[in-house]
C-alpha cells in the first residue's frame, strides 16, 4: 500500500468522510490485487457500480452471465479485501451474493 492515492482515499474511508471517487479507487485498486494474486477467467466478482474483474484459475466464459459471480457493495468489497471482515462475516450480512463454484475467497483474502 504505498500508493499515497490509495492511502489518502482509506484514510478518508477510515474517518467516514469518503466520497465516490475513493470508493471507486478503492474498490478498483483491491480488485486490481485480487486479479494479480489469483489470475484467471473463471470467476467474476462485481463490486457495482465501481468495477468488474474475472479471476481465478478454471473455465472461461464467453458469453452471457458467467457460471460463478460474486457481487456486493463497495464498502463490504473493501471491508473483506482488508481483512477488515471475513469471508463468512461478508456471507452472513446478506449483502454478498455468491453463486456458483470457487466463489469463496477466504483463502484469497486479505489483499494486503
Amino acid at each position: 500500500m504505498s500508493d499515497p492515492a490509495f492511502r489518502q482515499a482509506l484514510q478518508r474511508y477510515d474517518d467516514g468522510t469518503a466520497e465516490r471517487a475513493d470508493l471507486k479507487l478503492l474498490t478498483k485498486e483491491l480488485l486490481q490485487r485480487l486479479v494479480a494474486k489469483a489470475p484467471g477467467h473463471a470467476v467474476e466478482v462485481r463490486i457495482p457500480p465501481y468495477g468488474a474483474v474475472q479471476c481465478i484459475e478454471g473455465p472461461r466464459h464467453t458469453r452471457g452471465t458467467p457460471g460463478a459471480v460474486i457481487e456486493m457493495p463497495p464498502g463490504l468489497w473493501i471491508d473483506v479485501a482488508l481483512g477488515r471482515t471475513t469471508w463468512p462475516d461478508a456471507r452472513m450480512t446478506g449483502k454478498l451474493r455468491a453463486s456458483g463454484e470457487r466463489t469463496d475467497l477466504s483463502a484469497l483474502l486479505p489483499l494486503t
